[in-house]
């Protein structure tokens, strides 16, 4: 079950009733990437109006991030959107898995040395129902490109009168006072500028954002902390390029080869060689060399970029945020970049919401950046955990000449890049840490709630209200809760004994992002916890 309004799609990205003209709005998003426009959908179902600004004319044509992990997934269902997002990734029948290679050319030698299996949609989705203990998710991850995403969030907004996109527009400049943000924005193809004045300004603009640069934000960390090469192609060479069965990543000590599609579409990701000027490479020629062979193919695009390991010294200042790239830059080991900025998009989004319907009090806003930061930080230095795994894969493609004892060697240092569940599931907003690789169940003021599947096969989350959720289990009175509740609340009673011990307790109060808010088996003062939850 899914929530929130179906939008019809647009083929022009610009046009966007044009009688719509808005010069006052409640906020306003810098940024129309998955960060910009998941934050959009979010304020939109929860009824407050925006304009959402993107300096480039079209959604992104870079294919940057390839997986969509389960906790975004979990929280693109509650926004409506996960069947659309399924329907242009890769077939839910086909594997995750990460193999490492001497080369793709089985006829000059090359073989597989280890392969890291990971289920696909459908058996992760069975894995799901029979381990119904809270620690699996309520939705398997997605093998997709940002190419493919975008277009779907994109239609989503537009589809939605509580949303002005608008893209070839950007946000040039902005001041704000006690009352709100003036801001300033250029149209990119005629120069043509325009005032707009909003209560909230989020800067979703990405690593080199304006916003953050305007509130002079520094970054804490390692800039270009290694250079790349992306080589984005297109080919129907399957013999060569799954020359040992269909995989998510294929690598080498020189870099990844990501099937986009598991069809005809391509990314690889190297290195260039030492001492060869970036302009005198040929991405060709690179492609040759990585796979073991020539193969017939198209070249897209094909560009250097640098890794980085940043991360903004605030998430903002008085009613300016920051979101996703802007806030901070990882390299791409884990999935973490995107990924992160959907969880600002959807803590930030409720506390817009909340602030904005005035149900919350005046510190709720401002536990934005007390909450997303230190899971920021965390997925930095994790990010150059699983990195520093990488750089030692490579010494031992260096130093063992044995295949099997170099498969032998990747095996024993692990794959946690794609196993990191505490990273993933087990984030938590009271300081608590926990195992970066096991992800335990807890109901703890601030962790994700557990997911499970209740004796009569509804999905639990599937239950919860699009604001705050009441829980309740055994005998428990949730009427001090409900009598003194300022914001929207649905109470589910949760009548199985066989999930009950999971939850820790007979109440708890879950947040619209399903991280819980409070936990007890009584309640003798409904607004002291209230106070606490929307301080």
């Amino acid at each position: 079950m899914e929530r929130g309004p179906p939008g019809p799609p647009h083929e022009h990205e610009r046009t966007r009733r044009s009688a719509l003209h808005m010069t006052e709005v409640p906020v306003l998003i810098a940024g129309g990437g998955p960060v910009g426009m998941t934050l959009a959908r979010t304020l939109a179902l929860f009824g407050v109006r925006c304009v959402l600004v993107e300096r480039n004319p079209t959604t992104t044509r870079h294919p940057k991030m390839d997986i969509t992990n389960g906790r975004s997934m979990e929280l693109f269902r509650r926004l409506g959107l996960v069947d659309r997002l399924r329907a242009v990734a890769v077939p839910e029948e086909n594997n995750f898995d990460v193999s490492w290679i001497t080369s793709l050319a089985k006829e000059q030698g090359g073989r597989e040395l280890h392969r890291f299996r990971y289920p696909s949609v459908v058996q992760k989705r069975a894995e799901i129902r029979a381990k119904n203990d809270g620690t699996q998710p309520r939705e398997p991850a997605m093998r997709v490109s940002q190419v493919m995403i975008e277009p779907v969030l994109r239609d989503a907004i537009l589809g939605d009168p509580l949303v002005e996109a608008r893209w070839g527009v950007a946000l040039e400049d902005f001041e704000q006072d006690a009352s709100g943000v003036t801001a300033t924005l250029r149209v990119q193809d005629t120069g043509a500028t325009e005032t707009v004045r909003c209560q909230y300004l989020a800067g979703c603009d990405g690593g080199s954002s304006v916003v953050r640069e305007k509130l002079g934000i520094g970054l804490d960390g390692r800039a270009a902390v290694a250079q790349r090469y992306m080589i984005h192609f297109q080919s129907d060479a399957l013999d060569l390029l799954q020359a040992f069965g269909i995989a998510w990543h294929y690598q080498t000590d020189k870099g990844t080869l990501i099937a986009q599609d598991d069809k005809d579409t391509w990314t690889l990701q190297t290195r260039p060689p030492p001492g060869v000027e970036v302009a005198a490479l040929d991405p060709n020629a690179m492609l040759e060399a990585w796979a073991g062979r020539a193969f017939a193919r198209k070249v897209l695009v094909a560009n250097p970029w640098f890794t980085h390991l940043l991360l903004a010294e605030r998430y903002g200042e008085g009613r300016v945020f920051l979101a996703g790239d802007s806030a901070h830059q990882y390299i791409p080991t884990g999935g973490y970049g995107m990924n992160t900025g959907i969880g600002d998009a959807i803590d930030l989004g409720w506390k817009l919401a909340a602030t904005l319907k005035g149900v919350a009090g005046a510190g709720l806003l401002a536990s934005y950046e007390r909450e997303r930061r230190p899971i920021g930080y965390r997925n930095r230095l994790a990010s150059e955990r699983h990195t520093d795994v990488r750089f030692k894969i490579a010494e031992l493609y260096q130093r063992e000449s044995n295949p099997h004892t170099l498969g032998r060697g990747i095996a024993a240092l692990g794959n946690a890049e794609n196993e990191s569940w505490g990273i993933e599931f087990g984030y938590r907003y009271d300081g608590v840490l926990g195992d970066p690789v096991v992800y335990e169940p807890t109901t703890a003021p601030g962790a994700r709630v557990p997911s499970v599947f209740l004796n009569d096969g509804r999905a639990l989350y599937d239950q919860l209200g699009p604001w705050f959720t009441l829980l309740v289990f055994g005998n428990a009175d949730p009427s001090p809760l409900i009598d003194a509740s300022p914001a929207p609340l649905e109470t589910v009673i949760v009548a199985d004994p066989a999930v009950a011990p999971i939850y820790e307790a007979r109440m708890v109060l879950v947040r619209p992002d399903t991280h819980v808010a409070w936990r007890g088996d009584a309640c003798s003062d409904g607004r002291a916890v209230w106070r606490k939850v929307l301080a």
